[in-house]
């Protein structure tokens, strides 16, 4: 079996170019209070001021944007308990194609929400005794749909690795070259994208996946060899 073609940086410099017109250019902020601490300059990028909330929306929207005329016709089909669903919701409501959501009925009732309020469709489940990808697949094959997965997809990934990308580049703006880049960690589409943009723009910062103590499901899964 042939793996899918992986993103480059070339990719993730024209995903920033393409989502640029609706995608926020987030702060990259300084804390004396941080620096104080960690001896030293630290460097936080407010994602949070993104549209949606999260840096999920750049890569739903570097893959919105590259369907054709009739994909986005039949719209777009994801699964995601909270950030990618409103991302997507968002994405596609902003660029005229429907969208269903997948999303597991003990969600935060507030991401629920708000992913119907940007104009997504929400298919409940449960996830204990359903399998999310089974049924965003089922949908997608009966109404024609493109399935945007939360990581695993290249598109996706150079949409987030945008975030490294200007978050570089503004600390350059700054006059400061970091040694190290932090970058939360769940399905690792995040992590990859920004390890792609920090090698080609700034081969010198060194990056690592982090995550909660106690949620550390990621490193558990690496060092157990399974998920």
């Amino acid at each position: 079996m042939s793996l899918p073609p992986l993103p480059t940086l070339a990719d993730i410099e024209a995903a920033a170019l393409r989502i640029a017109p609706h995608a926020a250019v987030t702060p990259l902020l300084r804390s004396p209070a941080l620096d104080a601490v960690a001896g030293g300059h630290v460097l936080l990028k407010a994602e949070v001021l993104q549209h949606t909330g999260s840096f999920k929306l750049r890569g739903a929207l570097n893959r919105l944007l590259q369907l054709d005329a009739a994909e986005r016709a039949r719209g777009v089909v994801a699964y995601s308990s909270g950030n990618h669903a409103q991302a997507v919701a968002y994405a596609a409501t902003k660029l005229g194609m429907p969208s269903v959501i997948v999303m597991p009925k003990d969600a935060p009732a507030l991401k629920i929400e708000r992913t119907r309020a940007f104009g997504g469709e929400v298919v409940l489940y449960d996830r204990y005794t359903e399998d999310r990808v089974a049924i965003g697949g089922a949908v997608a094959a009966e109404r024609g749909m493109t399935v945007v997965p939360p990581f695993e997809d290249a598109h996706v990934i150079a949409g987030q690795g945008t975030l490294a990308l200007e978050a570089l580049r503004q600390a350059a703006a700054l006059g400061l070259s970091p040694s190290r880049l932090l970058v939360c960690c769940g399905g690792g589409g995040l992590a990859a994208g920004c390890a792609l943009a920090a090698e080609g723009v700034s081969p010198g910062t060194v990056v690592h996946p982090v995550e909660p103590a106690g949620f550390d499901d990621y490193a558990r899964s690496l060092a157990g060899g399974g998920r």
